[in-house]
C-alpha cells in the first residue's frame, strides 16, 4: 500500500522511510517508529493501517536499510546500541514530522518497543508533534523525564515484561502525575511487543483493545 521514500533531515542530509497515504487531502499525520528489528514488513503494515483509518504514516527508517531476523535478537541488539537516540530523534524522527506536516494539518507520533522509547523522545525534543502515542519503550531519565513532555501522551505497557517492567512504568506514571501531564496509561496482561502479530508473542485481544484506544486519542488530539 506505500512506498519507500526519501526525505530531508533537519540538518539537510538525506533520510529514507516507509510512507502509506491516507488518499485524502489534508489527513493528519503519524511518525511510526520501528522496533529493534529494524523497518520490518510489520511496521510498515502498521503505517497501512493507519493510513486505511485516514492518516499519512512515514516510518523513518533508523537502521539505514538494515532489517534484523526475528531470531536474531544479538544483532537486534548490536543496531539498537549503536543507535544515537538524541540524534534520530533530532534528525530522522524530527524530519520525518516536518515531511509530513507539509500536507497535514497535525501530526502524532507512535512507536513500538526501541520506538516506544524514541516516542518518548520525541514528546520531548520535537516541537512539531501534538501527541505522542508509547507502547512497551521508555527512555532513561537522564535524557527524558515525565516532566519533560510537552504534549498528550498515551502509554501502553506488558504486565509480563522484564525490558520495561511494570515497577518502571508505575514510577513513570507517578511521575507525570507529579508533573501534571496530560496523560493515559494502560497496562495489558500480555508479553512485551504483543502488538506485534508476526511473532508468538501477539496477544490479539490486548492488541486490538490498544489500536482501538490509539485510534480514539488520536482522533481526540490530531484529527
Amino acid at each position: 500500500m506505500g512506498t519507500r521514500i526519501p526525505f530531508e533531515r533537519p540538518d539537510g542530509k538525506p533520510a529514507e522511510g516507509y510512507l502509506a497515504k491516507a488518499g485524502k487531502a489534508n489527513a493528519p499525520g503519524v511518525v511510526v517508529i520501528q522496533e529493534w528489528w529494524g523497518l520490518q514488513d510489520q511496521i510498515k503494515g502498521i503505517c497501512d493501517r493507519f493510513a486505511l483509518a485516514g492518516y499519512d504514516a512515514l516510518a523513518p527508517d533508523l537502521f539505514n536499510g538494515k532489517v534484523i531476523p526475528y531470531h536474531d535478537t544479538d544483532a537486534a541488539g548490536r543496531e539498537m546500541n549503536s543507535l544515537n537516540f538524541l540524534e534520530a530523534t533530532d534528525q530522522l524522527v524530527r524530519g520525518a514530522a516536518q515531511f509530513l506536516l507539509r500536507s497535514s494539518p497535525k501530526v502524532a507520533i507512535a512507536g513500538f518497543c526501541l520506538g516506544g522509547a524514541v516516542a518518548m523522545l520525541g514528546a520531548c525534543r520535537v516541537p512539531e508533534f501534538s501527541a505522542a502515542i508509547c507502547f512497551y519503550g521508555l527512555p532513561p531519565e537522564s535524557v527524558a523525564k515525565p516532566s519533560d513532555v510537552k504534549v498528550p501522551l498515551q502509554g501502553h505497557f506488558a504486565n509480563s515484561d522484564d525490558w520495561v517492567t511494570p515497577a518502571a512504568v508505575n514510577a513513570f506514571e507517578k511521575g507525570l502525575q507529579a508533573a501534571g501531564k496530560s496523560a493515559e496509561i494502560f497496562r495489558y496482561d500480555a508479553g512485551h511487543a504483543f502488538m506485534n502479530e508476526q511473532r508468538s508473542v501477539h496477544d490479539r485481544a490486548s492488541a486490538e483493545l490498544a489500536w482501538n484506544r490509539t485510534r480514539a486519542f488520536l482522533e481526540k488530539h490530531i484529527g
